[in-house]
């Protein structure tokens, strides 16, 4: 039996004073765990220490520090970053980041989210994404590494199982994941729009197929369309409680494996994930790489955006050229799966902004482009094929079959002025 090896564990103080013996340089870069793994506890012994520091993650919740001296760095912005004057936004596709942490965005500190150990390894649970790249960068530079150890972090299998003495020091906690909130007060049309939009996208995807799963009211619509297919298989940036539905339903194939990078739903999911064996949770050079998403039979992705012009273009990313998001896995997952045997790339939006009251088919695109060219853009008034056709048989589709009736006549006109006709 293997010795148990002795847990360099500390006290908050001591945490404090070794951050405070490090000498670390103004504005040094701290990479957390993002999504809803922040290492909270870890956050704020670190934000009394250091007047100054660079805080990196991905889709941040709200919660961080927000005072002088704190600016935050990311390529994809949550909402605990987003609108703030502070915020260094990095374009990069998710697949990319993790090259940045040995190039541009050398890390000084790490605060990472863990799993207790299980045969001497820890496990980065919910979260691995960029972090095994940031902590290879991390080791190589001499930086810190700090993990918030919590028992109730699931241990999975996968690229982020370490060996306890990587780490420079270990905070254990014992707290609860975050879940995510129940939806309430929706609106009936809107519910029946999402409802019409799961069904055609479920629609088109066979049995055997491959998801790319999401979390939202679309995705969630389009998960009830699939339960009655079989052997479907997951390579997914990340995963919610979808997946269980999936599996209760008998529609995932038990011989393949569960391929994400991060997940976030209900603590029967975090139940469910702890030490299951037919989940891998891979780096995102992996899960998130073309090369490897093409592989996978039947590969369906389905991604939303904010417009789709007439050209098939989509602004995912900005509202009034200020970075709302990032392109995150979006431009991974198209191309991944248009080169997939029997792949399919959906984009999947509601015709109508509720909110802003316009359109989300417009004539051209007056913001950057996060991708462009899906096989197909589904709205709740229809599906508009775009593979494989014309310009101008593509803007009709759009037009007649994903725009709102209210926006087709004034989408025909740019449309002739744009020479689309």
């Amino acid at each position: 039996m293997k010795a148990q090896k002795a847990l360099n564990t500390m006290s908050e103080s001591q945490i404090k004073a070794l951050l405070e013996s490090r000498r670390l340089p103004d504005d040094a870069r701290v990479i957390m765990s993002g999504n809803q793994a922040v290492p909270w506890r870890l956050l704020h012994l670190l934000d009394e220490t250091l007047p100054t520091y660079r805080l990196s993650g991905l889709n941040a919740p709200q919660g961080l520090p927000r005072r002088d001296g704190v600016t935050y760095e990311t390529s994809f912005v949550g909402a605990g970053m987003r609108g703030s004057a502070r915020l260094v936004y990095i374009p990069a596709r998710l697949s990319m980041v993790p090259i940045l942490f040995g190039t541009t965005r050398k890390p000084e500190v790490l605060l990472i989210h863990t799993s207790t150990p299980r045969n001497g390894k820890v496990s980065l649970g919910v979260e691995v994404n960029i972090l095994p790249a940031a902590i290879e960068a991390c080791r190589k530079g001499g930086g810190l590494i700090i993990a918030q150890m919590n028992r109730q972090m699931p241990y999975t299998f996968g690229d982020g199982e370490y060996d306890t003495d990587i780490f420079d020091a270990i905070l254990e906690v014992d707290e609860p994941l975050p879940t995510p909130p129940a939806r309430t007060g929706q609106a009936p049309d809107a519910a029946q729009s999402a409802m019409k939009i799961g069904e055609r996208v479920s629609s088109r995807v066979q049995n055997g197929a491959t998801m790319q799963l999401g979390i939202g009211e679309v995705p969630d619509a389009v998960l009830q369309g699939l339960t009655g297919l079989k052997n479907l298989g997951v390579w997914s940036e990340m995963f919610s409680d979808g997946v269980l539905s999936l599996l209760h339903a008998g529609a995932l194939d038990p011989d393949r494996k569960i391929i994400s990078s991060f997940a976030f739903g209900s603590e029967e999911l975090y139940r469910w994930m702890d030490g299951n064996d037919q989940i891998r949770m891979l780096r995102t050079e992996t899960t998130n790489a073309p090369t490897e998403i093409s592989k996978q039979p039947g590969m369906t992705s389905v991604n939303t955006a904010l417009q789709v012009d007439l050209f098939a273009q989509a602004n995912a990313s900005r509202i009034n050229a200020r970075i709302f998001s990032g392109f995150g896995g979006q431009t991974d997952f198209i191309v991944g799966a248009l080169h997939a045997p029997g792949g399919q790339a959906i984009m999947a939006l509601r015709s109508w902004h509720p909110k802003a009251q316009v359109s989300t088919i417009v004539p051209i695109l007056r913001e950057p482009t996060t991708s462009f060219q899906p096989t197909a853009v589904i709205t709740e008034q229809g599906t508009a094929e775009i593979l494989g056709y014309d310009e101008k048989r593509q803007a009709a589709m759009l037009i007649e079959h994903a725009a709102h009736p209210n926006a087709r006549e004034f989408l025909w006109y740019e449309a002739r002025k744009l020479g689309l006709t």
